[in-house]
């Protein structure tokens, strides 16, 4: 019973870590993607606690111009590992061979499911944040990262009074975050 919760604990533990960690890997691509400076708070932030991953594979694997291949695929490595771990922890023994494979995919799902969290979780703050306090300090970085997300859906919609291309935005991230799940627990049962 006591090893029971203690493997609840850490399971819960090791998705906080690599969840946060693998959304700081897609924040750091997604802010090479948009030329954030450099020099912003949260970008300094993410940089420092990504570096050590995304620095020594930046050897072997460049950025690109617009697409930050090194953080990508490290936020991929850091799901694979995550995995890994899961697996240990809830089996006892390291994934097989033959599973592999799966685990790669599921990894890449992992990915995508951080991303579109990402997406979802900055979406909602710039939401809340423009209803109670529209001059916040934060509005512009949270403008400057969403705004590529948007604006597409903002030309599509009527205009009205009322901007509901967060709305959109979050029912249609939602909705593939449910088939993401959905692939990811018929690849590896995560």
């Amino acid at each position: 019973m006591i090893a029971s919760m203690l493997g609840e604990i850490f399971r819960f533990l090791l998705e906080i870590v690599f969840t946060l960690f693998g959304a700081a890997l897609i924040a750091r691509a997604w802010m090479h993607a948009i030329r954030l400076h450099p020099f912003n708070p949260l970008a300094r932030a993410i940089y420092g606690a990504t570096n050590w991953l995304v620095l020594p594979l930046r050897k072997i694997i460049p950025a690109g111009n617009k697409i930050d291949w090194t953080s990508l695929v490290s936020a991929w490595l850091a799901a694979l590992v995550y995995l890994v771990l899961l697996w240990l922890v809830a089996i006892g023994a390291l994934i097989p061979a033959a599973l592999l494979p799966a685990a790669m995919g599921s990894a890449l799902i992992m990915t995508a499911k951080w991303a579109l969290n990402l997406v979802v979780w900055l979406t909602l703050i710039q939401a809340v944040l423009s209803w109670v306090n529209p001059m916040a300090p934060m509005m512009p970085l949270l403008q400057s990262l969403t705004a590529p997300l948007l604006d597409p859906i903002r030309r599509v919609l009527p205009r009205t009074s009322i901007d509901f291309s967060p709305l959109v935005l979050l029912i249609a991230a939602q909705i593939v975050l449910m088939i993401l799940a959905r692939l990811s627990y018929g690849m590896m049962g995560v």
